[in-house]
């Protein structure tokens, strides 16, 4: 059987259209005006379950691509984690990665992740910095500024992928609706990986945080253009939109002062619309679609 390349992931633009999208422009330009557009709905389910590995979407939907993404795990643990690292319990990696599967989106634990595990907690960190070098995990740094004096000083962890999150997890397509909280976690993932992936094709440099204070209030993804520019998205699997789900982006504007570009809530309904002070409520497949 063949093997999926950890590190050729397509972007959602690169699957729909072939070609890079403006939305990360558009966001720093604060381009987005009033419009309408179709609803995903369960297209967008079907898409994060997807994933982006070409190898993986060449099979139709479904168990075999599950079955798919569960070989290429196996095949990397047996191959390139013998090779890259002398580890003494091989059986704990799939474990782990299933672990950091079901609370992809959230902020890194050592102490949590390592709770289920009968290993210290120095092997499990070894173990994920390990999957970072094979790209299947990743952390994210906390966005601050002088300006900020109680963030939440934690990275957040993504894994690398969403389809092969969702088959992990044993979740397809039509599970979200009975998890409509495991539906926001790998919302989440699924833009920030679509953000990360766009960005590589942009002159940039682009760098990406998250932004979460010691009263709960957060943004997912913070992206900063060089030093001169900052943005926020904001991603929510709910609709409609309110006012309050600004209140992170908000914060974060005060914060950049002079540097905010503008703030975007990501949601999956028709309308395109501006909330005023450069926020902006945008259909989530503005992502990847020209609107």
């Amino acid at each position: 059987m063949g093997e999926l390349p950890a590190r050729v992931i397509l972007s959602q633009c690169e699957i729909v259209q072939g070609e890079p999208s403006d939305f990360i422009p558009t966001v720093f330009a604060g381009g987005f005006g009033t419009r309408r557009a179709e609803r995903l709905a369960g297209g967008l389910a079907e898409r994060i379950v997807a994933g982006g590995y070409p190898a993986a979407l060449e099979r139709l939907a479904g168990r075999r691509r599950a079955t798919r993404y569960l070989d290429f795990i196996e095949n990397l643990i047996q191959r390139d984690v013998r090779d890259l690292a002398s580890i003494r319990s091989l059986e704990t990696m799939p474990r782990l990665i299933a672990a950091v599967a079901t609370h992809t989106a959230s902020l890194f634990n050592l102490a949590s992740l390592a709770a289920p595990f009968h290993v210290s907690r120095n092997t499990i960190h070894a173990y994920f910095t390990l999957l970072e070098r094979l790209f299947l995990v990743e952390r994210v740094s906390p966005w601050h500024s002088n300006r900020l004096s109680r963030i939440v000083k934690s990275p957040k962890m993504h894994m690398g992928d969403t389809g092969l999150a969702c088959a992990l997890i044993g979740v397809d397509a039509p599970g979200f609706a009975a998890d409509r909280t495991l539906l926001g976690q790998l919302l989440e993932t699924f833009v920030y990986q679509e953000l990360l992936r766009q960005a590589s094709c942009l002159e940039g440099p682009y760098s990406f945080f998250h932004y979460r204070d010691r009263d709960g209030v957060e943004v997912d993804h913070v992206i900063e253009q060089g030093t001169s520019l900052v943005a926020g998205v904001e991603v929510k699997a709910a609709a409609p939109v309110h006012p309050a789900d600004f209140r992170g982006l908000r914060n974060l504007k005060v914060a950049a002062g002079g540097r905010f570009a503008s703030g975007v809530v990501l949601y999956d309904v028709e309308i395109s619309a501006g909330f005023g002070d450069s926020m902006y409520a945008v259909p989530v497949r503005a992502l990847w679609e020209t609107l």
